[in-house]
């Protein structure tokens, strides 16, 4: 009997003392949260599951990381991406306060067709923020937006284009003009 426990203890011990074959595998790697969302974004995986957990990341205030993952989303063509990249620029967030930059990130949106983006970028030119005021190409894009279904769209155009109407009073700082 002594010689089958022997056999048996060789067996179990075995596993262990085998070299790997893969020494650049991970074992057991982290198939979620943040750390397995941004191995996604090194990696060139976008989905929109990926490029989602943005926000969530901004929210907490990791505005640094939330911004490698939204450029590498917008880069990848998420509209969502655009707009929160240019939230990011037009507050200061993980990076300088850039209105031009912001700007064009909804430019870019807007152009994609996404309705979030033309209103902004309807918003950017009526005040004339980080681009050129033009008042008629501003309407332009709400107008699309609205036709979109964005309620705030709707909104707007219905309050005559008054941007008080949908800018908080505290942010009229930043939107006053530079001259």
């Amino acid at each position: 009997m002594k010689p089958m426990i022997l056999i048996a203890m060789l067996g179990i011990a075995t596993p262990a003392l085998a070299q790997d074959d893969d020494p650049g595998g991970v074992l057991n790697p982290q198939d979620t949260g943040l750390g397995r969302v941004m191995r996604n974004v090194d990696e060139g995986v976008l989905d929109m599951t990926t490029c989602a957990t943005g926000y969530y990341i901004t929210k907490s205030g990791r505005h640094a990381l939330a911004r490698k993952l939204f450029e590498a989303c917008a880069a990848a063509g998420y509209t969502g991406a655009m707009t929160w990249m240019s939230q990011l620029d037009n507050n200061g967030l993980g990076g300088e306060y850039d209105p031009d930059a912001a700007a064009d990130w909804d430019r870019r949106a807007a152009n994609a067709g996404d309705p979030v983006g033309k209103f902004n970028y309807g918003l950017d030119l009526l005040r004339g923020h980080g681009v050129a005021q033009d008042t008629a190409r501003g309407r332009a894009y709400v107008d699309q937006a609205a036709r979109d279904g964005l309620d705030i769209a709707q909104r707007l155009k219905g309050a005559g284009y008054d941007l008080d109407e949908v800018t908080p009073d505290a942010d009229n700082w930043k939107y006053a003009p530079l001259f």
